[in-house]
């Protein structure tokens, strides 16, 4: 679908409680706009698939024996759950998602489905409509978790994102994960000051690996691991 002159056109349009959030078309790729700041689109994927690929990595250095459960923040384009999905390795994926648009999108039959119907009919797969710091709080422990919120620790584009990535926010992480768990954090830009939160939360083997992308600065992801 396009507008005839190669702008983008917009799919769906909806007001909620954290603001606006925008489907839209530019030509072959799908974009998600929140608040007016892009977030992602469907162009590539690698970063966001890596996510939870690396996720798994750091699991097995650990010699993690169990089928790893892995919670996902933020469906997005589907592409991080894509990934969780075709790995038989994981167990249980629960995938957070806040905004039930973006969820709506992927149902069947909707724009983004294209990319997660397979995963969604995974029988490990479930989708959970709620904010992310509220499920952590809910007692359930994790081996992985793989966020992918916002732009990253130093760029949100709602200011009660940025709850996540403070000292609270990392210690939920923290007590949300099973011991040895990995945590892994999306974020378009590298972020030092994020790498010293996470040893100032007790985390340990914390590295950065880039992702080069088609224009401007790598994606990120941010990896640590909760003592054993």
């Amino acid at each position: 679908m396009d507008d005839g002159a190669g702008g983008p056109v917009v799919l769906d349009r909806r007001d909620g409680p954290h603001g606006e959030v925008v489907l839209r078309q530019h030509g072959q790729l799908l974009q998600i706009i929140a608040n007016g700041t892009f977030l992602m689109d469907t162009s590539d994927g690698r970063s966001e698939r890596l996510l939870v690929r690396a996720a798994l990595e750091e699991l097995r250095r650990g010699a993690h024996r169990r089928p790893p459960r892995l919670l996902i923040g933020g469906l997005g384009v589907g592409f991080s759950l894509a990934a969780a999905a075709d790995e038989p390795a994981w167990g249980r994926i629960t995938v957070v998602e806040r905004e039930e648009a973006v969820i709506d999108w992927h149902r069947e039959g909707g724009p983004l489905s294209r990319l997660s119907a397979r995963a969604l009919r995974d029988p490990r797969t479930e989708i959970v409509h709620a904010d992310l710091l509220g499920h952590l709080g809910g007692g359930e422990r994790f081996d992985a978790l793989c966020l992918d919120i916002d732009n990253g620790p130093d760029w949100t584009v709602t200011e009660d994102n940025g709850s996540l990535y403070s000292p609270a926010g990392l210690a939920a992480c923290s007590a949300s994960l099973a011991p040895g768990g990995v945590l892994a954090v999306w974020s378009a830009q590298a972020s030092p000051t994020f790498e010293d939160a996470l040893r100032n939360a007790g985390f340990r083997r914390i590295r950065t690996e880039e992702i080069p992308v088609i224009r401007g600065v790598p994606d990120v992801v941010h990896f640590a691991t909760k003592p054993a």
